[in-house]
């Protein structure tokens, strides 16, 4: 499962990133993300406190500004493209927020096809007559309802 989102990201924000991270290791879900800080870190910390797994794809050519949280930290000195090994490396895809590489990211989960793509308290994308294009996207306003929506059956 990827859950992605801004380095700077509100306070509810990253409240709302840890708390999917607990809910997805008590559901035995190894979570991927970039690793980082902001969203990064406040999934990975969530899922660390809960005993669970949780892998950083990091963009640069070392570990620095990893996550002291994470339990694996991939290295792929691949700048901002490393956004499409987090997405094609997930069943489920959920984004905390918004920023120009989380919507990357949800647009790359979109493209991509046959995952659940899940977006909390992120930027909505509109269509030139100002319709929202969410087709595949769940719009949801909870971590719990974030979960429930990426983990089916769950």
């Amino acid at each position: 499962m990827a859950v992605c989102g801004p380095r700077d990201c509100t306070p509810g924000q990253a409240e709302s990133a840890y708390r999917v991270g607990v809910l997805l290791a008590r559901a035995g879900v190894v979570v991927i993300c970039g690793g980082g800080v902001g969203v990064m870190a406040a999934v990975a910390s969530g899922v660390r406190s809960a005993g669970g797994t949780v892998v950083g794809i990091r963009p640069g050519a070392d570990t620095e500004g990893a996550s002291p949280d994470l339990s694996v930290t991939i290295v792929t000195n691949l700048g901002e493209a490393r956004n499409a090994v987090i997405v094609w490396s997930a069943d489920a895809v959920i984004a905390v927020g918004g920023s120009w590489g989380t919507l990357s990211e949800v647009a790359l989960a979109r493209r991509r096809g046959g995952v659940p793509v899940v977006v909390l308290d992120g930027w909505r994308v509109v269509g030139p007559d100002g319709q929202p294009v969410d087709q595949g996207i769940s719009y949801v306003d909870t971590p719990e309802e974030a979960v429930r929506q990426a983990l089916p059956g769950s």
